[in-house]
């Protein structure tokens, strides 16, 4: 019997998913329940706190990244290309994905196969930072979805008002940090993981 007797990275020792892009593995940090948002530690691997949540906007979706991605030049380019906006560079992390689920998944800290859908173009202090949408893997009800076109106007409304919103400070009417560009399909969302995961094989072997 195989054993692992030691915990992966979930950032470098997680594979993505042999069909990738179309359906990946999402390693999940937070969930619409917390109120602490946590993250990962970068060099330990572990799930780590970042900071309570300050004012009452909760993220809408199961919310982490995936593995052996990162924004760097070729995210950047991306989305200078595709924004016609002065984007220096990208923000060095993993690329983020939200997972959209009917069923309340209570913790992080667990992994997830999901179905890219879309996603938002965030420009966040002139650096790319790529939010990538999907769908749990055969979930009853947006299992069903394949592009961001067959949401509801309303969801993707509330991903976008949350990233929008989420560095604001109380009294102030928008983020002069976050710039929502553009909220795209599928295609360009393929594009945009293949693309992280060049600048992650560039910058990481």
């Amino acid at each position: 019997m195989n054993r692992n007797f030691f915990k992966a990275h979930p950032w470098h020792g997680i594979n993505i998913g042999e069909n990738m892009p179309e359906v990946v593995t999402a390693f999940i940090e937070i969930v619409p329940t917390d109120t602490v948002k946590y993250e990962i530690d970068k060099q330990t691997g572990f799930l780590k706190i970042d900071r309570p949540q300050k004012f009452s906007n909760i993220v809408p979706a199961l919310y982490g990244f995936l593995p052996q991605t990162y924004c760097a030049d070729g995210i950047a380019e991306l989305a200078r290309k595709y924004s016609g906006k002065d984007i220096e560079k990208g923000d060095g992390d993993p690329l983020d994905i939200l997972v959209l689920s009917e069923r309340a998944i209570t913790h992080g800290d667990i992994i997830c196969e999901a179905i890219p859908i879309g996603g938002i173009r965030m420009i966040d202090k002139g650096e790319a930072d790529d939010k990538i949408i999907a769908v749990l893997k055969d979930d009853p009800i947006y299992g069903k979805w394949r592009d961001i076109s067959d949401a509801p106007k309303d969801i993707v409304q509330r991903l976008r008002h949350y990233f929008w919103t989420y560095k604001m400070l109380p009294g102030e009417t928008s983020s002069l940090a976050v710039d929502i560009d553009d909220v795209y399909g599928r295609e360009v969302a393929h594009e945009v993981i293949i693309q992280s995961r060049e600048d992650y094989r560039k910058n990481f072997g």
